[in-house]
């Protein structure tokens, strides 16, 4: 048995056996394996196990051309009548650009886009764009701020946005995987793991709350629109004072109105006092009732064991949505998306027939221009967008990741982005118009009743809630609605930390999936126990300013930096091209964004933001300086994984340092799209020139070869009538060498006798067999 060495049979071979090897054939346990040739190195030939017959051809008789058959973990069968006749031996079927069955079916995949367009924009639509935007526009110059607001989203929110989407997708990783891209900095992804960590721990309390409001709900009288109920206190007041305040009184009670000439001046002095520190009934039954809250953080105190149940119930949802994957999780979607608009559109409606409706309205939109001179205006505007995208979370990563590879990513990114922001704007009208008709209702300026936060949601819309007619069925779908918005960025949250470990622990995929879970679930709802404690409020309000604000615009900061100077904007702009087809448009647009623009102004936010840093607050109390450094703790506890994983990998190394570093800011080999054949990028020279230069130690691929036979004899014959024989791997260091394009294929035959104890090897060196004592 001979194998052909003409430069015939290496210019058919050349590429193939770089691609094939490597990229269609590929075995898992080689996934870090890199295009190669085999540049004048031998390669040695032993037969297989089996027994086969010889070709009738003689040696060198016939037009021969090493034909590779089969890889020792993949195997191509061939169909009745033997192979169709193609140019090319890689069939088209196989590298055809469907997308069926290209991905990881272990990891799965979504069933349809729609499912993970409704997960992107459930995940990105939260409870910010209800109780923090419209606060934000109005604040900051009423329609005025949606100048700033939709720049912010074109020059920083959308270019990390994409760039999250299209690394998971092309890569099919978590945040962890995803940094093969740059290997030294892949303590980024266990920053983002981080984050969810903190971020989904205390998210899941907030819809404790919502949950404990719904039931709260049923009942004929919601029990905060009084100030007759036994956690009230004597600041209680019930504010029906709109008629008693425009003729100059005072309200005693919630029936009495007190003028001041009919008390003395002392009397008159106290009820002045009182009506400066009163406090609406909802504010009472938000702190006094279902927080039982603490004088300050040094007061933990004892577990609200009402909110423990509730918040049992919000981890239960979560782990019953998401044991089976993102295969439950994308139905779900459909209800977490959608609902809250529906919602919106009921409560838009009931607020329209409201009086007050247009004052709240009117102050909403009014545009003040002066505004847009203030630095802080435009700072708002760049940390909401960043804040309610949720990018550096880790959670638009893992999403992309279960993405089919050929998915439209730059056309979802641009639509759930869009999205986003119009539904920020839009829940304004519904808050505003309410918060309209309770200024109206009071007797106020709107500015006097505006409020963001926890502050909105619990306690100045419930208050305009109890006053509506059929006040306990809106109460019950505003929260609804709040419950399914919190749901939809908690599934996705809570999933990124599962996505990490199972990433990172294979083993637990498939029916192992569900315990992990659990497991997951189950340590946050433990971790979460101390945030419904009687101090619970200050810790969560700590744990917020502090887990996802510094911390994650340095995380911004730094991705965007690494993909676009160190891997290159031009290489991710290429990747892109390869799923997509074309480039982003236009090209110069997101290069610059990436490159410069929207770093730059994550840094400033981050300048910004920490300028006006000066201690944590809730209400009127000011937290100690050791929760202070608590804080700050907390947030480089995520930032801090950066220089630690980026040590740890170094030292794993072996050489001088410098070139230690240089290898690791080279993309890992196994660095690209999950399935083989999407190994290829327009040929293995384009994707070789992503390393060249790079020396790496590559084993070669087991293959099986049947020589001896002509392409002919292999497309129409039965290869069982063809000897097979086996390629043993090279373990020799390869480096790409196109001067190696010229050399012929030198190989060692080595032909077992096993009548004799002898073997015959042949190569194009010695065209003659030598025997050699068998071993």
């Amino acid at each position: 048995m001979v194998i052909e060495t003409s430069d015939t049979v290496w210019t058919k071979t050349k590429q193939l056996s770089s691609y094939v090897s490597s990229r269609v054939f590929h075995s898992p346990s080689d996934v870090g394996e890199v295009p190669t040739r085999l540049q004048g190195h031998q390669a040695i030939v032993r037969p297989a196990p089996r027994e086969s017959k010889m070709s009738e051809c003689s040696v060198g008789s016939c037009n021969s051309s090493a034909q590779l058959i089969k890889d020792q973990c993949y195997s191509l069968e061939v169909p009745e009548g033997g192979f169709p006749k193609n140019e090319s031996f890689v069939s088209e079927d196989y590298l055809s650009d469907s997308s069926e069955g290209d991905d990881d079916s272990s990891r799965g995949t979504w069933d349809n886009p729609i499912e993970f367009l409704l997960s992107c924009l459930s995940f990105a639509v939260g409870l910010g764009n209800i109780w923090r935007f419209p606060y934000l526009c109005y604040r900051n110059g009423g329609g005025a701020f949606l100048i700033p607001y939709v720049i912010s989203l074109i020059f920083m929110g959308l270019p990390v946005f994409l760039f999250e989407m299209g690394a998971g997708q092309f890569s099919s990783e978590g945040p962890i995987g995803v940094w093969k891209i740059c290997p030294l900095f892949q303590g980024i992804g266990y920053a983002m793991c981080c984050l969810s960590l903190y971020i989904g721990t205390y998210y899941n309390i907030i819809l404790s709350w919502a949950f404990f409001y719904i039931f709260s709900s049923f009942t004929t009288n919601l029990p905060w629109a009084s100030c007759g109920n036994w956690w009230n206190t004597e600041a209680c007041r019930r504010f029906d004072s709109k008629n008693c305040t425009s003729l100059g009184g005072i309200m005693a009670n919630e029936d009495d109105c007190v003028f001041a000439k009919d008390v003395t001046i002392d009397v008159w002095r106290k009820l002045n006092e009182t009506a400066t520190n009163a406090k609406m009934p909802s504010d009472e039954f938000f702190h006094f009732f279902m927080l039982d809250i603490s004088k300050g953080i040094h007061d933990i105190g004892s577990i609200r064991w009402e909110l423990a149940g509730c918040l049992l119930i919000a981890w239960i949802i979560v782990y019953c949505a998401l044991w089976k994957g993102i295969k439950s999780f994308g139905k779900l979607v459909y209800f977490t998306a959608l609902f809250p608009y529906a919602i919106l559109v009921i409560l838009l409606i009931r607020a329209a027939t409201l009086p007050g409706y247009m004052d709240g309205i009117n102050f909403y939109l009014t545009p003040k221009w002066e505004k847009l001179l203030e630095i802080n205006v435009w700072a708002d505007a760049c940390i909401q967008i960043f804040f309610s995208l949720g990018v550096t979370w880790g959670g638009m990563v893992t999403l992309a990741s279960y993405n089919k590879f050929k998915n439209n990513v730059f056309r979802d990114a641009v639509m759930v982005a869009i999205g986003n922001c119009c539904t920020s704007f839009f829940a304004g009208f519904v808050i505003f118009g309410i918060i309209g008709f309770m200024a109206h209702e009071l007797g106020v300026k709107v500015e006097d009743v505006a409020a963001q936060g926890a502050g909105l949601a619990f306690i100045a819309y419930p208050e305009a809630v109890s006053r509506m007619p059929i006040s306990p069925l809106w109460s019950i779908l505003f929260f609804l609605m709040l419950l399914s918005l919190g749901f939809g960025t908690q599934f996705s949250t809570t999933e990124t930390v599962i996505t990490v470990i199972l990433d990172r622990f294979p083993q637990f995929r498939g029916k192992n999936r569900r315990w992990c879970t659990l497991a997951v679930c189950g340590c946050m709802f433990l971790a979460g126990l101390s945030m419904i404690t009687e101090g619970g409020m200050y810790i969560l309000q700590l744990v917020d300013n502090h887990s996802a604000t510094y911390s994650a615009l340095i995380l911004g900061c730094t991705e965007i930096s690494v993909m676009a100077w160190i891997y290159g904007v031009d290489q991710f702009l290429e990747d892109l091209k390869f799923m997509l087809g074309y480039y982003p448009y236009p090209r110069i647009y997101w290069k610059w964004a990436w490159k410069v623009v929207a770093p730059t102004i994550v840094v400033l936010i981050l300048i910004c933001t920490w300028k006006d840093y000066s201690g944590n607050t809730y209400g009127d109390y000011n937290y100690p300086i050791w929760a202070n450094y608590a804080g700050w703790v907390i947030t480089f506890s995520s930032v801090i994984w950066i220089p630690i994983v980026a040590i740890f990998k170094i030292s794993q190394e072996e050489g001088p340092i410098m070139d230690r570093i240089k290898k690791l800011i080279k993309p890992s080999p196994d660095w690209g799209p999950a399935s083989p054949r999407h190994k290829q990028f327009e040929g293995t020279r384009n994707y070789d020139a992503k390393f060249k230069g790079l020396k790496r130690d590559v084993e070669g691929s087991n293959m099986t070869l049947i020589t001896n036979a002509s392409q002919s004899a292999i497309i129409n014959g039965d290869i069982k009538e063809h000897n097979i024989s086996q390629l043993e791997p090279l373990k020799e260091a390869f480096e790409d060498d196109p001067s190696s394009d010229e050399e012929g294929l030198n190989m060692r035959v080595i032909i077992e006798d096993k009548n004799k104890d002898t073997t015959v090897t042949s190569s194009d060196e010695t065209k003659n067999t030598v025997p050699t004592s068998k071993k």
